[in-house]
């Protein structure tokens, strides 16, 4: 079976490598072109696009294709089977019609939960307690495809979305090989998602960043721990807007109005929420480093 393989970030380099580990046979991979990064502005290949260069593997970065010249690619190539992990693009119909088994897709949430770009960090924000990955066949209607297969897992009570990331991609990886082999033996399944069940993870934004101490604790945590690694929580806490990494509960403080900060000691930064108290406890101020609270305020105190 002649595979073309359509990914960018690291968790789509590890279903890559599983391909390439497992023997398939890869004949081109799709990428995003090649992005300017840090401060130098140098542009910067996709984890993606340095694994099938390593491997010799035709590499291609389509602006899109709308103007039909990627999609000619595409049939050329002539794959069997298209399959996509966090590619970052939508594909349209003239793409999907090329394999003739079909165009598969590597989500990161139990559909129909969560279709869309960052399924992973709003099952974090919105507080779930599991999740997985999904495959399917993709459809024109964006994570809407007929599913084939699901593996979840459990996320940890304050595991954050960069965490859970790391733990999810070898999962996908692992379906996306049971995947192909299913379909090659012509025993994959086609489950009809429930419309009424879904619901969407739209791209995050630094908006969303600023921690409102007048919600519950648990809420504020679930924000921290989605946010981290990007765009992070933020937090103005005695007169300094601070990057916040870690919270939690404390039961044993007593509360004060939301957003009063109540201790800034050893224990970290107190600060007041609408159903208690929050301890902050690693930090990060402007053009520092990330820091354990207590560390920051040897230098930094907070007066209460």
């Amino acid at each position: 079976m002649k595979i073309v393989f359509m990914g960018t970030p690291d968790f789509a380099a590890q279903s890559l490598k599983a391909l390439y580990d497992g023997g398939y046979d890869v004949a081109a991979v799709f990428t995003q072109p090649d992005k300017p990064k840090n401060r130098g502005k140098k542009l910067a290949k996709s984890p993606v696009k340095e694994l099938a260069e390593a491997h010799g593997t035709p590499v291609y970065q389509p602006q899109s294709f709308k103007d039909g010249q990627a999609v000619e690619t595409l049939r050329e190539i002539g794959p069997d089977l298209i399959a996509v992990v966090a590619y970052g693009k939508i594909l349209p119909d003239s793409v999907l019609a090329v394999p003739p088994m079909g165009c598969i897709n590597i989500h990161g949430s139990l559909l129909p939960k969560y279709r869309g770009s960052a399924p992973i960090q709003w099952s974090v924000l919105n507080g779930e307690k599991v999740t997985g990955v999904t495959s399917m066949y993709l459809a024109s209607k964006m994570d809407a495809g007929d599913m084939i297969a699901v593996k979840t897992l459990e996320i940890g009570e304050y595991e954050t979305a960069g965490e859970l990331f790391k733990r999810l991609a070898p999962l996908g990886a692992q379906l996306l090989c049971e995947t192909i082999d299913s379909i090659a033996a012509g025993t994959a399944a086609r489950i009809p998602q429930n419309e009424e069940e879904a619901t969407y993870a739209p791209p995050l934004t630094k908006e969303q960043a600023e921690l409102d101490f007048s919600r519950s604790c648990t809420s504020l945590v679930n924000q921290i721990r989605g946010l981290d690694p990007w765009p992070v929580a933020v937090a103005e806490l005695g007169g300094v807007r601070l990057k916040v990494f870690k919270a939690e509960p404390d039961a044993e403080a007593a509360a004060g109005k939301p957003g009063e900060v109540v201790y800034a000691d050893k224990r970290g930064i107190g600060v007041s929420c609408s159903d208690g108290v929050l301890r902050i406890s690693t930090v990060q101020a402007p053009g520092g480093k990330r820091m354990a609270a207590a560390d920051y305020l040897r230098g930094h105190p907070i007066e209460i």
